[in-house]
């Protein structure tokens, strides 16, 4: 006789019996109704007929996803390396100071915009310039500014997590857009994993990009893509009087204003291919407005 082990369902408050051929399921019955052996009647239950197995998708089946649509970030050479940004996807930036994580910030927003979308800046220091924002393309009419002024990186932090939990709710944005960068790296740190996890699978399924800027990588696999910049070299005044062939006498003998930046990106993490990213750098030039 083959063995059985008999446990209960703690929703149904049905017992279970399985025994070595297979699983079978025994409806609560009577004392009349057991059999010698003390127990009820087996039941045969049948994997083919089963209504509730019918949506159950195959383990091999798992790993066949549609693939994420990708937009423009508004840099090319950026684009020509990652393909875009993914919508439905929670996209990481993260970079020192001076690193050109405002250009690729403005650089997205911007793009965004001009697609005919509503775009969404949680600036968790407060550190948006409006003018340079709309110098850079960003069509302010479609962009809604959330501002965490408090004067605590602490509280800041709060309302940028409590902001974007109602926006990510709300929906209807093109892309979301949070702005990480000026706080202390152990400020941002302390966002639980479990809520990047819980931002991404609020996006996922939607046509909105979420796009994290900051310092260092905080949300760990949460993100389908890690993107790292670096500076490489500052661009002067001087350079560019150097560049125009004038007279030595010329060169002025005061500061020099900087005039713009030439900045690398790496591609750290990419979730959307099925490949394991290889390592792959681009530069890309930013330049402040007046610069001609």
């Amino acid at each position: 006789m083959s063995s059985a082990v008999v446990s209960t369902s703690a929703a149904q408050g049905r017992p279970f019996v399985f025994i070595e051929e297979g699983v079978e399921v025994c409806p609560e019955t009577s004392g009349a109704e057991l059999c010698a052996e003390g127990r009820p009647p087996q039941r045969a239950f049948s994997t083919s007929t089963d209504a509730r197995l019918a949506g159950v998708t195959p383990a091999s089946r798992l790993a066949v996803r549609p693939a994420a649509e990708m937009v423009s970030s508004g840099i090319a050479a950026m684009d020509a390396l990652t393909g875009g940004l993914p919508r439905g996807c929670l996209t990481e930036v993260c970079g020192p100071a001076s690193s050109g994580r405002t250009t690729f910030l403005l650089a997205a927003l911007a793009a965004a915009t001009r697609r005919g979308e509503c775009c969404v800046l949680v600036d968790a220091s407060d550190a948006l310039d409006p003018q340079s924002a709309a110098d850079a393309g960003v069509e302010l009419n479609r962009l809604l500014w959330v501002r965490c002024g408090e004067n605590s990186p602490e509280k800041s932090l709060e309302q940028l997590l409590c902001a974007t939990d109602l926006l990510l709710e709300s929906g209807g944005f093109g892309l979301i857009a949070l702005d990480l960068g000026d706080l202390p790296p152990q400020v941002a740190r302390r966002i639980p994993l479990t809520t990047w996890f819980r931002f991404r699978r609020a996006v996922e399924h939607t046509p909105t990009v979420l796009l994290a800027v900051e310092r260092q990588s905080i949300a760990g696999s949460c993100s389908s893509l890690l993107i790292k910049l670096g500076l490489i070299k500052l661009t002067s005044s001087e350079d560019r009087i150097s560049e125009q062939h004038l007279d030595s006498q010329s060169l002025p003998t005061h500061a020099q204003l900087l005039t713009g930046l030439e900045i690398s990106a790496e591609l750290v993490r990419s979730r959307l291919d099925r490949k394991p990213v290889r390592s792959a750098e681009i530069t890309f030039a930013s330049k402040t407005a007046w610069a001609g």
